[in-house]
């Protein structure tokens, strides 16, 4: 293809790392055939590609059991088997004003069939939450405390940490989106009291589309989200009890979790801190170039202030989807215009009428894409 300069890695990481593309080539050689469905050796070959994905999640996220670690095609399929899998009638549930569709649509659809409550906490325009406000949302029927890690349109980092210390304190499980922050910023799910944890492989983990997962926590039961096929206990009528086998009915996306596993181990190698700082370096250099021209305004947290590695923006004048249509045919520039699937974190920006343009960078990206972006917007506003 043409040259381009992609600055789209909140919605999908690419390049991939050779890697990637070379373990799901062997596992499609090697381990093409369905896993614990059968005792010759394609068959072991896929299973051990499960449990060795399974293994490697579970090193960089601090899980002391891989089992705990069901297997998705995405993050929203994750977020689905939580959210429906836990809650019952008259469960009352905190969220956060940056969620994702991918949390409050199934919050909505529990509260018009099921008669959950729900209570989103407010956050400012930067994108940061308030514990206090947090805490006083917390009553005798809360269950669930859903938040993202990370504004998809902010760049905002939640205090997870604290957020799960107040969950416990009321009885509550915390279930974390971690679409933009699985392989950016370092999570032990232990440590920060994480009951749930649903992640992209797609993005930050650098593996191919149509791969995720959730870490459930020993001490949580799910109701499946799917039934059928696990290759064990065939005999009975329900679900089988083990993990991850509850879960995940059906053949898996073998040759994709593969390459998942490829790309956990590259950012195993290069750490989750050292990717947070060369893309928040990058975020601050872009923010610092956009904040010099005429009419743009930086949405999310202050230049110096920790975010991800993303930075969305309105043009004074320009609507977000022209001004991402120029940049991509003119410029060779790949960004993400529009509403991203988060109202709510719009409707707290003060972007509800606008949306914005989100401009998202990666392991690939340099200074010299920067510049590049900079250079396009300061040309495109004269």
């Amino acid at each position: 293809m043409d040259s381009i300069i992609y600055l789209d890695h909140a919605a999908t990481s690419w390049p991939k790392p050779p890697e990637v593309m070379e373990a799901m080539k062997l596992a499609m050689d090697e381990a093409g055939a369905n896993p614990g469905r059968g005792s010759h050796r394609m068959a072991v070959n896929a299973s051990r590609v499960l449990f060795n994905t399974r293994r490697a999640l579970a090193q960089l996220f601090a899980v002391h059991n891989p089992n705990d670690i069901v297997l998705t095609s995405n993050t929203t399929e994750a977020l689905n088997l939580a959210i429906k899998g836990y809650l019952n009638e008259g469960d009352h549930v905190i969220a956060t004003m940056i969620e994702h569709n991918s949390v409050r649509r199934p919050l909505e659809y529990l509260k018009r069939t099921k008669g959950i409550r729900v209570d989103y906490i407010s956050v400012d325009t930067e994108g940061e939450v308030n514990l206090k406000e947090v805490e006083r949302a917390f009553n005798q029927n809360t269950r669930l405390v859903v938040c993202s890690h990370s504004s998809n349109l902010l760049g905002s980092i939640l205090p997870i940490k604290e957020i799960g210390e107040l969950a416990a304190r009321y009885g509550a499980v915390l279930l974390v989106d971690a679409a933009q922050s699985a392989g950016m910023i370092p999570i032990d799910v232990v440590e920060m009291n994480i009951g749930m944890l649903a992640f992209p492989g797609h993005k930050g983990l650098l593996g191919p589309q149509g791969t995720g997962g959730l870490y459930i926590a020993p001490d949580i039961e799910l109701k499946p989200l799917m039934h059928g096929g696990t290759g064990s206990q065939s005999n009975a009528l329900e679900q089988p009890n083990i993990r991850p086998d509850r879960y995940e009915a059906g053949t898996p996306n073998t040759i994709g979790y593969a390459g998942l596993q490829a790309g956990v181990n590259k950012v195993l190698e290069w750490t989750p801190e050292k990717i947070y700082h060369h893309e928040w370096e990058l975020a601050q250099q872009m923010m610092e170039g956009l904040s010099s021209i005429r009419g743009i305004t930086i949405l999310g947290p202050d230049l110096g202030k920790p975010r991800t590695g993303l930075v969305s923006f309105i043009a004074e004048e320009k609507d977000a989807s022209e001004l991402a249509f120029i940049l991509d045919r003119k410029y060779g520039i790949a960004v993400r215009a529009g509403y991203h699937c988060t109202p709510l974190a719009h409707m707290a920006a003060g972007t509800e009428n606008t949306g914005a343009v989100r401009a998202s960078v990666g392991l690939w990206t340099t200074k010299k894409d920067i510049d590049s972006i900079v250079h396009a917007i300061a040309e495109i506003q004269s």
